[in-house]
């Protein structure tokens, strides 16, 4: 039985729900109010990040919100295209990640541009990681998400809360 997990935008919060058969239309009720509408999410497993772990994962592991029907449709056409991407070229790689960029709306902050150019001219991939690792990985506008204003993760309040409990769909 699959379990969906849908976004809350008045609650701020995920929630999870328990389908007894796959139905990938149906949008239940906010548990909480249930005037709210709420948007299907990408489970946590499945989304894509910028090169770190935990994908759509923001500060202290909350999940952020995408829109999965964006992020399904750049995966499918992006996926044949990564299983060939030559390792030892860093310019593919800065390609790919440009082209998930543009097709799924997802930005990158000044870090991530500066990282995507030294890619682009041919920098060895450590080399950047050694020199901006740090800065990367503490950079709260590293990824500017549709929707935030260029505000990054932070976006114009808190990533959202995980409701740890399972609903009936």
């Amino acid at each position: 039985m699959p379990i969906y997990e849908f976004y809350c935008p008045r609650c701020n919060a995920i929630y999870s729900f328990l389908s007894r058969s796959i139905d990938t239309r149906k949008v239940p009720p906010c548990p909480r109010q249930a005037g709210h509408r709420m948007t299907r999410q990408v489970s946590r497993f499945a989304v894509v990040g910028g090169g770190r772990s935990g994908g759509g994962e923001g500060e202290a592991g909350q999940d952020l919100p995408c829109d999965e029907a964006r992020m399904e449709q750049a995966m499918g056409t992006l996926a044949a295209e990564a299983e060939s991407l030559d390792e030892n070229d860093p310019r593919a790689a800065a390609r790919l990640m440009r082209k998930l960029s543009s097709m799924t709306g997802v930005e990158y902050g000044q870090s991530m541009q500066e990282a995507l150019r030294r890619l682009e001219s041919g920098e060895d991939p450590d080399a950047i990681e050694a020199d901006m690792g740090e800065l990367l990985e503490n950079d709260e506008e590293a990824l500017v998400l549709p929707g935030t204003g260029g505000q990054g993760r932070r976006g114009r309040r808190a990533p959202p809360r995980r409701d740890e409990r399972l609903y009936e769909m």
